[in-house]
């Protein structure tokens, strides 16, 4: 069969152990985004099989339509939003998922980010490579308070780091957040405008739908101390368009940490957030280390495995009849 897998920004994908589950296949790689939709269908026409890692390709109806070859789309992952079901299910093309949900990776980046931003650990490292004498003072983690927006599986593992680290835990949520940190001693917040006002950083770990969409907003953001940290490692669209930036250009909050933009991937240092010495930034690396890869890859290898011998699978898309394989 023939494999392509877009977006392989690490270009690790043939290292990985699971790897021997497709090396006998013919599988093209690509490295770079794709510049446009017709260079996107070039590389992908001729694929039987296309691996969707995560978020990387939007694989919309106008995408889809044009790729008659193709007779799985094999998703790195649970799910995708940037995927249209209906259209694949439309046109006969099996979406194969994964099961896992690892929260361990995204905890620790988030961790990371929050002792190496109120640290200066980043633009402090840089001036010393470069030769430059150290022109920051930090701000100190414990004692301080870490409010958690959403305590999932992600938020609660952030939780307990900061906990670890001398942090005083503050959350706010849904009920089921609620309840939890109740459960796990933590203090609860009055309102969302009590936890904006009363975080030091704050971490939104919030599941990106429909209704979530924006959900921090201009006012939220001004609410914030000028010393605060805002910590994004979860999606971009949490928070309206344009609102952190000009957030942080007023000076509420002081710092941002972010993994994740409203357009991905950033190349050429062409961001706004990369000028500025208050935010530090990281290429949505949340997920991206070497057990996480191993374990949703392998997912996604096995079903490929499946689809070749004829076996069942587990759909995303589970009322698709799917084209026929010659």
């Amino acid at each position: 069969m023939k494999i392509v897998i877009p977006d392989d920004y690490q270009y690790m994908v043939d290292q990985l152990d699971c790897y021997s589950l497709i090396r006998h296949h013919e599988v093209t790689r690509y490295r770079e985004p794709a510049r446009d939709l017709d260079q996107l269908v070039e590389r992908l026409k001729d694929a039987d099989v296309v691996v969707s890692i995560r978020e990387r390709v939007d694989f919309s109806r106008a995408l889809l339509e044009r790729l008659p070859k193709l007779k799985l789309l094999a998703l790195v992952g649970r799910n995708s939003h940037m995927l249209d079901f209906n259209a694949a299910t439309d046109l006969g093309i099996p979406v194969s998922t994964g099961v896992s949900n690892s929260p361990v990776a995204p905890a620790e980046l988030t961790l990371a980010l929050i002792v190496a931003s109120r640290r200066n650990i980043a633009i402090e490292a840089e001036r010393m490579r470069a030769g430059k004498w150290p022109f920051t003072l930090s701000h100190r983690i414990r004692g301080s308070t870490l409010g958690i927006f959403g305590l999932g599986h992600i938020g609660a593992l952030v939780a307990e780091g900061g906990k670890g680290l001398g942090m005083k835990v503050l959350v706010w949520g849904q009920k089921n957040s609620l309840e939890k940190a109740v459960a796990a001693g933590y203090e609860v917040a009055k309102s969302k405008a009590d936890l904006f006002e009363r975080s030091d950083v704050l971490s939104i770990s919030v599941r990106l739908r429909p209704e979530t969409r924006g959900i921090v907003g201009p006012d939220d953001l001004a609410r914030m101390k000028p010393t605060a940290l805002f910590v994004n490692v979860a999606r971009a669209e949490l928070v309206a368009p344009g609102a952190l930036l000009e957030a942080l250009k007023k000076g509420r909050p002081g710092y941002a940490a972010m993994d994740v933009y409203e357009e991905e991937p950033v190349t050429g240092g062409n961001h706004p957030y990369l000028k500025m010495d208050n935010v530090l930034c990281t290429p949505h690396l949340g997920w991206a280390e070497w057990d996480n890869f191993e374990l949703y890859f392998r997912e996604c290898f096995e079903q490929i495995a499946a689809f070749e011998k004829g076996g069942p699978l587990r759909l995303g898309n589970p009322a698709v009849k799917p084209r026929a394989k010659a």
